[in-house]
């Protein structure tokens, strides 16, 4: 068998995800005890203005991110990434609890594949959907995907370097405070050419619909 050249450098393109600091309100003191006080009715604070300090915690649906690379099956990490090891290689992270990703890469014969799965949690819904709907707005070419978590967009481009092509394939979805994202792409380095734009789609979206159940079974 010829040699081969070294697999294009396909690592993960995900910009990490800035840590959502929330700041809470402390009462300033306590009860006026005074005389005067005494006489007064205590205000009525049950239409509190909107700009009123809240003093209740945020409740988060998920509190950290899952264990990434045991959130895909064996069966579909080798189906979509023949060769690779089931287990993966977790990417380090600056803070687990907030970001954690798995990555699969391997070459089988001439066949190049790399998967990703990644779970970020942020401090709330919103905090989510907005980095949801900021990540999501420059790209085109792609489509909403039905039926996956509350919200889910799916893209796939292809490059062409030194007449080689790859086909990549993202797909991020938004569960409550959660986002999910997976980066999916291949290789021919025989044929020099890339999957076709639905195998890459329809295998971000079962790596997806693996990924979500795994951050609703509580992993996080």
């Amino acid at each position: 068998m010829r040699s081969l050249p070294l697999p294009l450098a396909l690592t993960a393109r995900l910009a990490p995800v800035a840590v959502l600091a929330t700041a809470g309100w402390a009462l300033s003191s306590g009860p006026d005890t005074s005389s005067a006080a005494k006489d007064k009715t205590p205000p009525d604070t049950t239409n509190r203005s909107a700009s009123a300090p809240a003093t209740e915690a945020v409740t988060k649906t998920y509190a950290a991110a899952p264990a990434p690379c045991e959130s895909l099956a064996g069966k579909t990490v080798t189906s979509l990434v023949p060769g690779a090891k089931a287990e993966g290689k977790e990417i380090p992270s600056t803070d687990t609890e907030v970001r954690r990703t798995c990555s699969w890469n391997a070459l089988k014969g001439y066949d190049y594949r790399w998967l990703d799965v990644s779970f970020e949690v942020m401090e709330s819904d919103e905090a989510a959907q907005k980095s949801y709907e900021e990540r999501t707005a420059g790209k085109a070419g792609g489509g909403a995907v039905p039926g996956l978590g509350d919200a889910a967009y799916s893209v796939v481009n292809l490059t062409t370097e030194d007449k080689q092509e790859t086909r990549e394939g993202t797909l991020m979805t938004r569960v409550a405070n959660a986002l999910v994202v997976i980066t999916y792409n291949g290789s021919d380095f025989e044929t020099r050419k890339a999957p076709s734009t639905d195998e890459i789609n329809k295998g971000a979206i079962k790596a997806a619909k693996e990924a979500v159940e795994a951050l609703g079974n509580g992993q996080g």
